[in-house]
């Protein structure tokens, strides 16, 4: 498949490949938790917490849509971030080769879709969680219009968003939660009834500040 987009007018998708095959011999920067206390509890604890891997599915534009970022809810049934805004990924089999492997796989498994169709372009750097988890970020592009089909034990929705929003820094809000009782920051991005905060956010936000740092 082909990494040019397939409509001359996806200038930010453009960009995107750009930016990736730029940095594609540099080491990735870490991914900065929006809680300074949070970030650094989990860089401390960095080499103790367990590898993982999201995807960041991109669609090619085409003549009728352009470029869209596949984001899923997570099914309300799961222990831990039940009806949360997530990007397909999950931990670090000892079957896979690599976090490309990883993310790959666990896409798949989540919204079935196949590796064969993705176009790997690049990574992030690591994002460190108090969760127990360091995860990868994969960017990957696909084809506008593909079909999904939801694990229904993972996944209650699939959804698409513009990579226009996706990519605009000034589109995400600094925000609280409370966990444990105690406040911590953390970003948030809405999507028309979609709420997309804490660690897909802080992902996305760091992607569009990379892309648009020069």
């Amino acid at each position: 498949m082909s990494s040019q987009p397939t409509s001359s007018n996806d200038v930010l998708l453009q960009r995107v490949l750009s930016y990736f095959a730029r940095v594609k011999q540099q080491t990735p920067q870490p991914i900065a938790h929006p809680d300074a206390t949070v970030n650094r509890l989990a860089i401390e604890q960095l080499e103790s917490l367990r590898r993982a891997a999201v995807l960041i599915p991109i669609t090619r534009a085409d003549e009728f849509n352009e470029s869209q970022v596949v984001l899923t809810v997570r099914s309300a049934n799961l222990k831990s971030h039940a009806g949360q805004i997530s990007l397909p990924g999950g931990s670090q089999d000892a079957r896979d080769a690599d976090v490309y492997a990883t993310a790959l796989r666990e896409s798949e498994e989540e919204i079935g879709l196949p590796p064969s169709k993705v176009e790997i372009i690049g990574r992030l750097g690591e994002l460190a969680l108090p969760s127990g988890f360091r995860v990868t970020p994969i960017i990957g592009l696909i084809d506008s219009g593909l079909q999904f089909s939801p694990c229904p034990l993972e996944v209650a929705d699939i959804f698409h968003a513009p990579l226009s929003l996706v990519m605009n820094p000034h589109a995400y809000r600094s925000t609280e939660i409370h966990y444990d009782k105690v406040a911590r920051k953390t970003l948030e991005l809405t999507y028309e009834d979609y709420r997309i905060w804490g660690a897909t956010a802080a992902i996305l936000h760091h992607l569009a500040l990379q892309v648009f740092k020069e």
